[in-house]
């Protein structure tokens, strides 16, 4: 996303625990409330709880934990889901359809199928991987209002 002066409508911000599996999907929960609140558009409040719920998964399967940043805009939302490591080994692998590196104990829990980063990025206008293998991840996904 290009960085342009603009002034934040509104910033949500949820923090996101390793193996927190009891809390997952809360904060995709709380900001669909807060969307429908704001009377965004029921297609776009769908596609931002669809990519903040498969990072938010993502933070509490793959990582040490992570902040999920919100930003609403008048004219698009901005989510950032940043992880404190221990970054993606090939994001080119990591985005193919199915591709998977949870555990197995992950996926008896019903997780980890490979959809994640591949949902989320049909499910931005603009999609964005940072990550280096022994460091942090920072998705950046851009979703248009119009």
């Amino acid at each position: 996303m290009e960085k342009k002066e603009r002034s934040e409508s509104l910033k949500l911000e949820y923090e996101v625990l390793k193996d927190d599996f009891a809390r997952a999907g809360e904060a995709s929960s709380n900001i669909k409330k807060v969307l429908r609140q704001l009377g965004i558009d029921a297609q776009i409040i769908r596609r931002v709880a669809i990519a903040t719920y498969e990072a938010e998964i993502n933070i509490v399967i793959h990582s040490e934990g992570g902040k999920i940043t919100l930003y609403i805009y008048p004219d698009c939302i901005q989510i950032i889901a940043k992880d404190a490591g221990p970054g993606i080994e090939n994001i080119e692998l990591a985005m193919k359809e199915g591709y998977s590196t949870a555990s197995h104990k992950v996926r008896e829990l019903g997780f980890g199928a490979g959809m994640g980063l591949p949902n989320m990025k049909k499910c931005s206008d603009e999609f964005y991987i940072d990550s280096k293998k022994g460091d942090s991840t920072t998705v950046t996904m851009v979703i248009y209002m119009n």
